[in-house]
């Protein structure tokens, strides 16, 4: 069993690496695209890119959880991701009042790296309790 020192070091360590590739990949879309959506378009791809990165991670290396094959880690993704709604809806409310109240770019990724991490807080507890957990702990067959 790890002690709870190491996981939240992992765990710590794991959110720092997937906020870098989310506001890294804000960061790019925003040098390549400058329209009106460029915000809310960054921040999706940086959603996007970010997510991966993290479950893989907290899967294998916080939760040590095996899927029993592909269609099995598909559906756990799935849970993980729709877990993480709520997570993501304050990370962008976070991200997108640093951008109103300050509007400019700097801001807006530390509202972003602020919101991340509450939201990986949070989003942690949930996937304990909810998500990587063995078929004989929720009672299913």
């Amino acid at each position: 069993m790890k002690s709870v020192a190491r996981i939240a070091g992992l765990y710590a360590v794991f959110a720092t690496l997937a906020t870098a590739v989310n506001i890294g990949s804000q960061a790019c879309v925003i040098w390549l695209y400058h329209g009106v959506y460029a915000v809310p378009l960054s921040i999706l791809v940086g959603t996007a890119a970010g997510l991966p990165v993290k479950y893989v991670l907290e899967k294998r290396h916080i939760f040590g959880f095996e899927s029993d094959n592909l269609a099995h880690d598909g559906r756990m993704f799935a849970l993980y991701s729709l877990m993480g709604l709520f997570t993501t809806a304050l990370f962008w409310v976070v991200e997108w009042a640093f951008h109103t109240a300050f509007g400019t770019d700097a801001m807006r990724y530390l509202g972003g790296a602020i919101g991340l991490t509450l939201g990986y807080v949070i989003k942690y507890h949930l996937d304990k309790r909810f998500v990587f957990v063995k078929s004989s702990a929720v009672g299913v067959a």
